[in-house]
């Protein structure tokens, strides 16, 4: 994998602003939530930094669940809406209130597909909260309860969401220059 800094476009979202914007996230979905019985359920892989941030800036103690999905199609941006389930939720969410915490929605295909699948379950209720929104790329209209931060029709990177499986650990959310990124193998 070539260093980041070759293709880096530019930082979009600064490490001071997640922690910023997460803090007030936690705040709001803990009095949103306040003496409910909450289960977070993170979407991986892509969710698991935003997730455990927002779970350390609640002042509620949420029961937390994981989902992993695969979403096929070819090209950076693709998602042709066949949404396979890798690893599905241990608890039950009948009756439950289910906070999903995904790291950005773009066409909502995704999204829409996992939302249908968990209405189906009978949850009490079923929220969004997402850190990144393309509102501009959204090809399914999805309800989103709590965004982070609105962001361009640029492909990024950086704090939880990969490039090519790497770059997740990066503290700012980033734009990949798609003229200097060379895909590895």
């Amino acid at each position: 994998m070539q260093d980041y800094h070759e293709f880096l476009d530019e930082i979009l979202v600064t490490p001071e602003r997640i922690a910023a914007r997460v803090a007030e996230l936690g705040a709001q979905i803990s009095k949103d939530y306040q003496g409910e019985d909450l289960l977070v359920v993170c979407l991986l892989r892509g969710g698991i930094t935003f997730t455990a941030d927002l779970l350390r800036n609640m002042s509620i103690d949420p029961e937390v669940d994981c989902m992993s999905l695969t979403s096929y199609g070819v090209g950076h941006y693709a998602t042709s809406g066949n949404v396979r389930v890798n690893l599905d939720l241990r608890t039950n969410i009948e009756g439950r209130h289910v906070l999903l915490v995904e790291d950005i929605v773009d066409s909502g295909r995704t999204l829409a597909h996992v939302l249908n699948m968990l209405h189906t379950r009978e949850p009490a209720s079923l929220r969004v909260c997402v850190l990144l929104d393309k509102k501009m790329r959204r090809e399914v209209p999805v309800q989103v309860d709590y965004v982070g931060f609105d962001v361009p029709d640029k492909y990024v990177f950086g704090y939880g969401i990969d490039i090519d499986e790497h770059c997740r650990y990066l503290p700012f959310i980033a734009s990949v220059n798609l003229n200097k990124y060379k895909k590895p193998g």
